[in-house]
């Protein structure tokens, strides 16, 4: 049986400190930014210039907290990462439906591929 997609999944119904955040994708729930403890207020923010209330939490990347507003595909997102260590450090990655996206790394680099944006946080 496959996971349900992200936008499926059922969200969870408990508060997750910066510390208990997991390190992988939850495949049958999703956290939204409202049950992070500890969360920037901007990042409930983050997809309402589009349209999009949810702000779920995907993975961490090295020391990087990362979060989505939108679907993962042929949509409006904007991906935010958001330094486990120092909560006012982040990044966003804003994607458009057609592919094309754009967001400065830690490196300096404004990115212009998801892929590579990523590995600017793991490699930060």
């Amino acid at each position: 049986m496959s996971p349900l997609p992200a936008e499926a999944r059922r969200p969870t119904d408990r508060d997750w400190s910066t510390a208990e955040l997991p390190a992988t994708p939850q495949r049958d729930f999703l956290i939204p930014s409202q049950r992070w403890r500890e969360a920037p207020a901007w990042l409930h923010d983050l997809g309402r210039d589009f349209g999009v209330d949810l702000v779920a939490y995907k993975r961490r990347i090295g020391h990087w907290l990362l979060w989505r507003a939108g679907p993962a595909t042929h949509a409006d997102a904007c991906y935010a990462a958001v330094d486990a260590d120092d909560l006012g450090r982040s990044y966003t990655f804003r994607l458009q439906p057609d592919g094309v996206g754009s967001g400065e790394g830690p490196d300096g680099v404004t990115h212009s591929r998801f892929r590579s944006w990523k590995e600017a946080l793991r490699d930060a």
